[in-house]
């Protein structure tokens, strides 16, 4: 019987499966001891638990650690709002009596309140007949003129000053 070659496609209703052409080699590992065995997957386990806690805390750590930085920033802005707001309002208030001091300031110049405040504190009184007193000026200018001559210093150049002080000399 001669070897028939696999037909690759079979046109029935039930097709045969096909093999592949490659098999791969299955590698037989040496057994572990299974003394070992326990303690090296406990502790294994045990230090892989341990390794996942300590992640764990750690995240935690720095997502406290971020929300607390983020949460006393907000803080910080706050506090610094409210006290900008305050100065505001303390602005505000100053105008506001700058403004009612202005307003008196106005309102105390005019003539009747100046002349009670003399009358009242400065007990002072308006002029009366008896304590007018005439000066009679003869009809003379009283202008002098000036006694002095006024010398101008002009910044001259040194040959018009030597030629100046020998004019002087003659």
């Amino acid at each position: 019987m001669a070897m028939q070659r696999p037909i690759k496609y079979q046109y029935e209703t039930s097709p045969r499966k096909l093999q592949p052409e490659y098999r791969p080699v299955k590698k037989k590992y040496p057994p572990k001891s299974t003394a070992q065995k326990p303690k090296n997957t406990s502790q294994k386990i045990s230090a892989q638990k341990r390794e996942g806690r300590r992640k764990l805390v750690i995240s935690l750590a720095v997502l406290f650690a971020t929300i607390f930085a983020i949460s006393y920033r907000n803080s910080q802005i706050d506090e610094a709002f409210r006290k900008g707001e305050e100065m505001k309002q303390a602005y505000l208030n100053i105008e506001k009596e700058n403004d009612q001091l202005k307003v008196d300031i106005e309102n105390s110049l005019n003539y009747s309140n100046i002349e009670t405040v003399a009358k009242e504190k400065l007990g002072m009184q308006k002029l009366s007949n008896k304590q007018t007193v005439y000066v009679n000026l003869p009809k003379r200018d009283y202008i002098q003129p000036a006694t002095e001559n006024v010398v101008i210093d002009e910044n001259k150049g040194f040959f018009t000053k030597i030629l100046d002080s020998i004019k002087s000399l003659f």
